[in-house]
């Protein structure tokens, strides 16, 4: 049941997506030639006045198939005769979808909240060296660890666990005011509370009632933080700490939404991290959609910019089939690397 919900939440990212492409491009007189859900030979097809609309076989990904898309076309209604300023909104809108999309999903995860912890400073364990009148204070709103925003409680034990070095540069609001504290020296030791023994910081943080308004802001922090993900991602590829085996694709996704639902310990509780997963799956798809990467949306768009202004130097038109050879050869790159990433991912679930 599970595995079938992972998919059905996988599914609808990707329609939400094609949706936000097929919408702008008939509100603005575009032909749209198909509309796919998945990839591979069809198993479903309607034809539906000038529009084709499938189901694919292989649960991954999808298209919105505008004429003259990837070529020339005399049609005026294809997508290379449209003004360009339409171009570059066909081609954000799945992108925008998908991350409204995410945004939406986390105002309903915020609200079932049944209490919030804020990134304040509401004390210190006994003997804590922190607390001082050139250091940290209660009261405190922890606003960026090594220049990196804090949106959420979330946000300090992530980015605090992501300095080995032990030197902080922390920017805190008191009084209402910025206070920049640079190198400041902050290290794990054991302090016991109520009995328990426990390797922190010594940091207490505020608890709070789930109010409307902390709903939207915190929703809103989490997308955005959402987004700061896929560069943090991308640097660790670029650096070595992360590598193919750190990659998943929508198996590997649909295993790991699975996984994350069975080990809740409710039903209601697999829903509500079932949904968080979908919307940090759904902002992810939004931003990494906007790369300028021949193939993807971004890429798209960066050659829709670059021809225009082209066109707009030389005054002649460039012709549309030098970009369809380029996103050609991107896709198939794209598709050779997810061949390799899903072989790596059903290997991994038989063993």
């Amino acid at each position: 049941m599970y595995v079938l919900f992972a998919i059905l939440v996988f599914g609808f990212l990707i329609l939400i997506h094609e949706l936000g492409h097929f919408s702008t491009a008939k509100l603005f007189g575009v032909r749209v030639n198909e509309f796919s859900l998945f990839m591979g030979p069809a198993i479903f097809k309607k034809q539906k006045g000038e529009t084709l609309y499938s189901i694919r076989c292989i649960p991954f990904g999808g298209f919105c198939a505008m004429e003259g898309e990837d070529g020339d076309s005399e049609d005026p209604r294809s997508f290379t005769a449209a003004a360009w300023w339409k171009r570059l909104i066909i081609l954000v809108a799945g992108a925008a979808m998908n991350f409204l999309a995410g945004l939406l999903i986390m105002v309903f995860v915020c609200s079932v909240r049944q209490g919030v912890v804020l990134p304040v400073i509401s004390g210190f364990a006994p003997g804590c060296p922190l607390e001082s009148e050139t250091g940290l204070q209660a009261g405190d709103e922890l606003y960026a660890i090594d220049g990196e925003r804090i949106y959420t409680y979330g946000n300090v034990n992530f980015f605090l666990s992501m300095n080995k070095t032990g030197i902080f540069d922390l920017t805190v609001i008191r009084d209402g005011e910025k206070v920049e504290l640079h190198d400041f020296p902050m290290e794990m030791r054991e302090y016991t509370e109520n009995g328990q023994t426990s390797l922190r910081y010594g940091l207490n943080f505020t608890p709070a009632e789930n109010t409307a308004g902390r709903v939207l802001r915190d929703a809103w922090g989490s997308s955005v933080d959402f987004a700061r993900m896929v560069r943090y991602s991308l640097g660790m590829l670029f650096t070595g700490q992360a590598g193919l085996r750190d990659m998943s694709g929508p198996v590997g996704i649909v295993g790991v939404i699975s996984d994350t639902a069975k080990a809740s310990d409710t039903t209601f509780a697999a829903i509500v991290n079932v949904l968080y997963l979908a919307a940090f799956i759904a902002v992810n798809l939004a931003v990494m959609n906007l790369l300028p990467l021949p193939a993807l949306d971004g890429g798209r768009v960066f050659c829709l910019l670059v021809t225009t202004v082209i066109e707009a130097v030389t005054r002649k038109k460039v012709n549309p089939k030098y970009e369809g050879y380029i996103h050609g050869a991107g896709m198939i790159l794209l598709l050779g690397l997810m061949a390799v990433i899903t072989f790596k991912d059903v290997f991994q679930l038989l063993h």
